[in-house]
């Protein structure tokens, strides 16, 4: 494999245009590059979201006061195509860096620029308005490329791990009598593997649990009589 480093701004048209066969870049700068592309794979990294944000102080309230205002942003196209869908009548002031400060210039009367703590919108009073579109980083190749064994091979690896990452391996004991109601809140990736344990009336359950709901399924597995769980990360999950 050859990997080549370049500017976020230029990975999906080096896709697009067949010089890189695969890409990853954030599905903000794919939109607004406007190529055109194929996502095989959502990684999971890089989340942020794409705000209209106004000063503190501002008096616009609602979409329609933004009728007539000026909008600082280094995404034209996004917010060109959000102010049509909503039927605003704004003016696009396109700023390749530091769009926060142009209100405080005087440059702009709100901005459109991609939050992720909001911490940048906070330092320079500004707070958020509207969320146009959420983003993370995205695997993608080009439209045009033929199906190729090796792609195939690389995204089973890759989704392997983030399966892997979002699942917690678990092993725990529970008395026969109280089985039933420990498997039916342990479905794990096919279903729970039981071993009787040298103690004639207790098994050992081993499963896999989603780290989403992982806490609310392990109090509920207490309730019901587990006993001893252990918790194990996961390194892969290959379906």
């Amino acid at each position: 494999m050859e990997i080549l480093f370049l500017r976020d701004d230029d990975i999906p048209k080096y896709v697009e245009d067949g010089t890189a066969d695969l890409g990853i870049a954030g599905e903000n700068v794919i939109q607004e590059k406007q190529v055109e592309v194929n996502y095989l794979q959502r990684l999971g990294f890089g989340k942020c979201e794409l705000k209209i944000a106004i000063p503190s102080h501002s008096k616009i309230a609602s979409f329609q006061d933004l009728e007539g205002k000026s909008i600082a942003t280094s995404y034209p196209n996004i917010l060109r195509n959000f102010l049509q869908q909503n039927q605003i009548n704004a003016e696009i002031r396109t700023i390749s860096g530091s769009v926060e400060i142009s209100p405080s210039l005087g440059l702009s009367d709100a901005i459109c620029d991609i939050v992720s703590t909001g911490g940048t919108l906070r330092s320079n009073g500004l707070v958020p308005f509207a969320g146009i579109m959420s983003s993370e980083a995205i695997l993608i190749t080009g439209k045009n490329n033929p199906p190729d064994k090796n792609i195939g091979e690389l995204l089973l690896r890759i989704r392997s791990v983030l399966r892997a990452s979002e699942t917690k391996y678990v092993v725990l004991n529970v008395e026969r009598k109280n089985l039933e109601k420990i498997i039916e809140l342990l479905p794990g990736v096919k279903s729970p593997t039981i071993m009787p344990l040298a103690e004639g009336n207790w098994v050992a359950v081993h499963t896999a649990i989603s780290e989403r709901d992982f806490w609310e399924k392990i109090n509920k597995l207490k309730y019901a009589g587990a006993q001893g769980i252990i918790v194990l990360p996961v390194e892969k999950i290959i379906l």
